[in-house]
């Protein structure tokens, strides 16, 4: 008997199996190929906008992503570099076979897990509530929780002109039976739509031609358990598609299956199919197209931003017909995937599907895209999972704490109508959630958890200390007169300020106000920002304060929202169906105005009278 059984090698599997042996659960980690664990199944790519925070974060839960990334790194670019720290995205070009080597050797290290090869065909359940899984052979596997991170593999179909295959990944099966029993026992499923480009061989490409992207000079890395950078660095590419490229797309446009109805799934707004985007966007001249070498010793490159489900013939004129693509051989064609996903409003602010007991889901079955956010579902989905299997505490996390907190209160209480990514755009409080203090907002609430290593506990002590020591350093006081002494361009008003007030000013260098600071420069860099935005973080704390407030007061799981006066049908019909367990996670149910949230409580406190 485990105490946690995951479903899928993934993103979100490997996360969920690798937190759930973290605080100390037995676990079983099921793959249908054990050779496939951390495979990268699209991009070469970890991080970007918003999502290099996620992965920030899962490193502060001692997560896998982080650390896997920076030990297949060939390439690293901090996206938004010009715009403000609370924007900017780290984001690395990672090495496919380095990077599943080290989630895989990751996995090993961990004493309490255990990894699984076969195919999970249903999940085994006892009095409505789940006891584990049963494999294709008919075994069964018994356990206390089950977390399903099943990818794109849940009745998945795969689409290149008229071609049709079944699978979630080229030559891999899918998950058909687990989907039909799930459909069987009344889940909410409905099915979503992704893909992936052409790959081409490098040594076809005119790479002279083209303009380079070089890795970044500074040696930041993706997790601070990562000292330097392990790998060589190589350079990506960046040319366009043009109008030949467009004709050559809208003339295979008829034998597409996006165009063609048998795709019935929405496929990521943020991420569209190249077709689609010459479809919709019949008046731009060209769409940027980068080229992303996938290893050290392999020749494949990846080009971001051609996604296609065109027949392969129609593939090689499309790529043909771009600058410096001229003479590039296709090594696999691209496709589109269909699968089924969960709506995520049946589960709650753990994870748990409230339908089975028990269970647990993760990543793409929750209509989510993107590795990262698969990665830190799967992290919540399994410190969850083993809090009800050992008895401990749950890990609930708010949109004032994290990214992670922003998409699951998104999931759990919107919904989803596409394959949802995470933007920094979804966080209302995003001058607080930086990537560069990650650990300083989540690392006391793993400690709580009990999910960190040894290792990880005393860097993040070591940190801390550091923190407390550049704070103390920056309570130097300075008169503008001084400052203006050693060179400051600050305005002569007589005042008297800390070092640490001084740096919010323009003009007013950490060289200047404290030189010679003791620290590491990210904790000196954090600590920097945190003055930056300190008259900002103050207001914000105010925003949060009143969150906090709206949290505390709680809704009844039956509240009837039909008896409510002043509710419209559509707001009944989507507060039924959320549930939402406070007035604050009432209020950021779509469409529930302020009115209604007046009548709600009044109502609530009447019923509890």
């Amino acid at each position: 008997m485990y105490d946690v059984i995951v479903v899928g090698g993934g993103h979100a599997g490997t996360e969920a199996a690798a937190a759930a042996a973290r605080r100390g659960a037995t676990t079983l980690l099921i793959s249908h190929d054990r050779r496939q664990i951390g495979a990268m199944s699209c991009n070469p790519a970890i991080g970007g906008l918003g999502k290099g925070h996620i992965v920030r974060e899962v490193d502060a839960f001692d997560g896998l992503i982080a650390r896997a990334a920076d030990a297949a790194a060939i390439h690293y670019r901090m996206l938004n570099r010009s715009k403000g720290a609370a924007v900017q995205g780290p984001r690395v070009q990672a090495d496919r076979r380095l990077y599943a080597a080290a989630i895989q050797r990751m996995l090993a290290d961990l004493p309490h897990l255990t990894i699984g090869e076969g195919d999970v065909d249903a999940l085994s359940l006892r009095n409505g509530r789940v006891d584990g899984v049963v494999l294709g052979d008919g075994s069964r596997i018994a356990g206390h929780t089950v977390v399903l991170a099943t990818g794109t593999f849940l009745g998945g179909r795969m689409f290149r002109g008229d071609e049709r295959h079944e699978g979630g990944r080229i030559g891999e099966r899918p998950a058909r039976a687990l989907a039909l029993q799930l459909r069987a026992l009344g889940l909410p499923l409905q099915r979503l739509k992704t893909g992936t480009p052409p790959r081409i061989d490098g040594r076809t490409i005119d790479w002279a031609r083209l303009d380079e992207q070089p890795s970044d000079r500074e040696p930041w890395t993706m997790s601070p358990m990562s000292p330097t950078r392990r790998l060589p660095q190589v350079a990506c590419a960046v040319t366009r598609t043009n109008m030949a490229t467009h004709d050559a797309i809208r003339s295979g446009l008829d034998r597409s299956p996006l165009f063609g109805g048998d795709i019935e799934g929405q496929g990521p707004r943020y991420c569209p199919s190249i077709e689609d985007k010459v479809h919709r966007f019949g008046d731009r001249d060209g769409h940027q197209v980068f080229l992303e070498p996938e290893g050290l010793d392999d020749p494949t490159v990846y080009p971001n931003g051609l996604s296609t489900s065109l027949p392969t013939d129609v593939q090689e004129a499309m790529v043909r017909s771009i600058a410096g693509l001229e003479r590039a051989r296709i090594t696999m064609p691209g496709y589109a995937v269909e699968y089924d996903y969960l709506d995520p409003r049946a589960l709650d602010a753990t994870l748990a599907l409230a339908a089975i007991p028990g269970v647990f889901c993760a990543g793409q079955l929750n209509g989510t895209t993107g590795y990262e956010e698969a990665a830190g579902q799967g992290l919540v989905a399994g410190l969850n999972a083993a809090a009800v299997a050992c008895d401990l505490s749950p890990c609930v996390l708010d949109r004032s704490t994290s990214y992670l907190g922003v998409m699951i209160d998104d999931l759990v209480l919107q919904g989803v109508t596409e394959p949802y990514r995470m933007l920094t755009a979804r966080a209302e409080y995003r001058l607080s959630l930086r990537a560069d203090n990650a650990e300083t907002r989540l690392g006391p609430i793993a400690q709580d958890l009990d999910c960190l290593t040894t290792e990880r506990r005393e860097h993040q002590l070591r940190r801390s200390e550091q923190r407390r020591s550049v704070h103390a350093a920056l309570q130097h006081e300075w008169t503008a007169s001084q400052l203006a002494a050693r060179g400051a361009q600050v305005a002569q008003d007589g005042s008297r300020r800390t070092a640490y007030e001084w740096l919010r000013m323009p003009g007013a260098s950490v060289d200047i106000v404290a030189p010679g600071l003791d620290g590491s420069q990210s904790v000196v860099d954090e600590v920097v920002e945190d003055a930056r935005y300190a008259p900002y973080l103050e207001r914000q704390a105010d925003e949060i304060a009143r969150m906090k407030r709206e949290e505390a007061a709680t809704l009844p799981q039956d509240l009837d929202y039909r008896a409510i006066p002043g509710l419209s049908n559509e707001m009944i019909d989507r507060l039924s169906l959320a549930r939402p367990v406070s007035l604050g996670a009432a209020a950021r149910v779509r469409g529930v105005t302020p009115a209604a949230l007046s009548a709600i409580y009044l109502y609530a406190q009447r019923a509890a009278a």
